[in-house]
């Protein structure tokens, strides 16, 4: 299989090289980022992956891409957050020419998969998601997630990160959780860790993704979505069937025996096959995730009313410049505008926290603090504008925040894991006509 390979690159405005590769004609495309721990060429040796990634090109294009800081995309490089990896994902499509693509992966790269789907609905056919997993963590509304002891214990693994104990770690802690392997499995997951990242970048990955909620995400889902898990684990049932109810499109496919082997994988092809045998109709352009952003000039009235009109309209238009400037480096869009306010909108959570702590510090410079607020949901489009609750809670939330203050919902800051903020916590409030409390934070750059 690893023959067929013609691995290319795509570069990023970074300056970051992401590694793909296509096999398969189509007519259908396949997209997928390699799993954790993976990079495409050893994907592609491994009898089991190549056996896999063969049964997809009988009816589809297959699009494969190394996340950045791993495998065979550049590796001296930060951590990915989840809205980088949704960017370069974007990016990788837009190389190979794919038009609504069927986004596919397991675990915890299902996660990209739905944050591009609900930001990009129209650019997405559907997705098939295997294991799949909201968040990594316990909590008492998500009982499927990893307990302190076994957090602990995971990221202890990642300091023999690429060795054989981290295999046979890797093992036995699949085992607790109901997955099992062939014989000499720890040995093929060293070589795929080592070959990988180093130990460092594994530990940040898994930071990152201990820190990841997309909950928040999937009732803005509007792609037809296919998850499969198999009956071996009920657990694992369990919480597919509730990732399931979240997302307004989905089906469960519950296969006998264990997915990771020839005859589940088999049975997975199958399954997703048949799931899109039918052409899915476009995505209706009414919903789209996005990240609104609602600042305004604190003490705005009193500001005015001491220095007069004119020196008030010079004031306004130099705020103005300085907000404009900020949304323009960090790829927002302006929506509205009034008096003194701005509404703006981001495709990922974490420009639209960049924005507005760049804006707080550089209006400072002109004697004035502003106050900000950040929320990420499903938004309605409305002659061409987006509304809708998402827009209501941002608004809301901008309300609560003092002077300098940028605060952001939970939703936001359960989405940015890894893009370095920092969050202090501004307790629960009641955002005025939003049902339930609502527990904001202060981002710090």
């Amino acid at each position: 299989m690893e023959d067929l390979l013609d691995v290319r690159y795509v570069r990023t405005e970074d300056g970051v090289y992401i590694a793909y590769a296509t096999i398969g004609d189509g007519p259908v495309d396949l997209v997928s980022q390699i799993d954790f721990p993976g990079n495409i060429d050893l994907e592609f040796e491994d009898p089991l992956g190549a056996a896999w990634y063969q049964a997809l090109t009988s009816f589809g294009r297959v699009i494969v891409h190394d996340r950045r800081g791993t495998g065979l995309s550049s590796r001296n490089v930060p951590a990915p957050n989840l809205e980088t990896r949704v960017s370069d994902m974007e990016l990788v499509i837009d190389a190979v020419g794919s038009n609504r693509p069927v986004l596919m992966g397991p675990f915890e790269s299902g996660a990209p998969n739905a944050m591009f789907a609900a930001t990009y609905p129209e650019r997405v056919h559907s997705i098939a998601w295997l294991e799949p997993t909201a968040r990594s963590i316990w909590t008492p509304d998500y009982p499927w997630g990893y307990g302190p002891e076994d957090v602990e214990s995971e990221l202890e693994t990642y300091e023999s990160f690429g060795t054989l104990d981290y295999g046979r770690a890797f093992v036995a802690h699949q085992a607790k959780h109901g997955n099992t392997f062939p014989d000499g499995f720890e040995r093929v997951i060293a070589r795929a860790a080592r070959n990988t990242c180093t130990p460092d970048m594994a530990l940040e990955l898994a930071k990152i993704w201990f820190d990841t909620d997309v909950r928040g995400v999937l009732p803005a889902v509007r792609a037809p979505a296919l998850l499969i898990t198999h009956e071996g684990r009920p657990a694992a049932v369990e919480e597919t069937n509730y990732v399931a109810s979240l997302m307004p499109r989905a089906e469960v496919k519950v296969l006998p025996g264990d997915t990771w082997t020839p005859e589940g994988l088999r049975q997975a092809v199958e399954s997703i096959r048949r799931f899109i045998g039918i052409e899915a109709p476009p995505t209706e352009m009414d919903g789209v995730l996005s990240t609104v952003l609602f600042t305004d000039i604190v003490g705005a009235t009193e500001r005015q009313a001491s220095i007069g009109d004119h020196a008030w309209k010079e004031l306004v238009e130099g705020h103005h410049d300085a907000v404009r400037q900020a949304l323009r480096r960090w790829r927002g869009d302006e929506i509205d505008t009034a008096g003194d306010g701005f509404f703006a909108t981001f495709d990922g959570p974490a420009r639209a926290i960049r924005c507005a702590l760049e804006t707080v510090e550089h209006v400072r410079d002109l004697g004035i603090e502003i106050r900000a607020g950040v929320h990420t949901g499903e938004c309605e489009v409305i002659n061409g504008k987006v509304g809708g609750l998402a827009v209501s809670i941002g608004a809301r939330v901008a309300a609560h925040a003092g002077p300098s203050e940028v605060l952001v919902s939970q939703t936001v800051k359960d989405l940015v894991a890894g893009s370095g903020f920092s969050f202090h916590e501004a307790g629960e409030h009641e955002l005025k006509g939003v049902p339930d409390r609502w527990r904001l934070y202060r981002a710090v750059g």
